[in-house]
């Protein structure tokens, strides 16, 4: 049986992530930050805030020994909502940057034992088309620093880990009705999510250190 671990997968595209690979019958354990967030039938749970450092080590801790197929982190959010030049929260900035970025590295970090020990040996990073530079439009900079940072961790893991043989990628979900993404979002979570398995799928070795959409095309950093 195949294994993966989703984080932050109470909600949105993360719940929907996990619903579908339990249904397909893989192993699936779900990090959320409380007892009480939902999760879908058959989904472990794991109580983790992915900015809180010793909550990771102990998650390291009660997976030791376990391998993991696929690590997808998922985790993200999308601080102060209307952040702009002349308006900026710094405190929510930095906050976006621990979860987003730092959460994902450390996450990453304390599994990676778990990632050698599996077959397919796959980190997926849930990035966004907002993270790319080359597209760049001035808008949500908080959180689209905060997915280019990730974006260059992506690379940089990639590249740290190829000889392990370890694929990395960042996948951008598009854009989706989610809480995060709103109502008027053109892509439902389960199809956004039904393609980001399919790329997640196929990737091979030549595909590590890229940044793909949902659909499987590249994005350009």
């Amino acid at each position: 049986m195949n294994t993966i671990l989703i984080t932050g997968a109470g909600r949105g595209l993360g719940y929907e992530l996990a619903r579908q690979y339990a249904a397909d019958g893989w192993r699936v354990i779900g990090t959320v930050r409380s007892a009480q967030a939902k999760l879908p039938a058959g989904v472990e749970r794991q109580i983790v805030d992915v900015s809180d450092r010793k909550q990771i080590a102990a998650l390291a801790s009660a997976l030791r020994g376990m391998a993991l197929d696929v690590l997808f982190c998922n985790a993200g959010i999308s601080g102060k909502r209307g952040m702009a030049l002349g308006s900026f929260d710094y405190d929510s900035w930095e906050e976006v940057l621990r979860v987003n970025l730092l959460g994902a590295a450390a996450v990453t970090e304390a599994l990676l034992p778990n990632i050698l020990a599996g077959e397919r040996k796959l980190i997926a990073m849930m990035s966004s088309r907002l993270g790319s530079i080359a597209e760049a439009s001035g808008m949500t900079l908080p959180y689209a620093t905060s997915k280019a940072a990730l974006n260059m961790l992506v690379k940089g893991l990639a590249a740290t880990l190829a000889s392990k043989g370890v694929i990395v990628a960042a996948l951008s979900p598009g854009w989706v009705r989610t809480d995060m993404g709103g109502a008027t979002a053109p892509l439902a979570p389960e199809a956004s999510v039904a393609g980001l398995r399919k790329v997640i799928g196929g990737l091979r070795a030549a595909d590590s250190g890229k940044f793909l959409s949902h659909d499987g095309s590249p994005i350009p950093w």
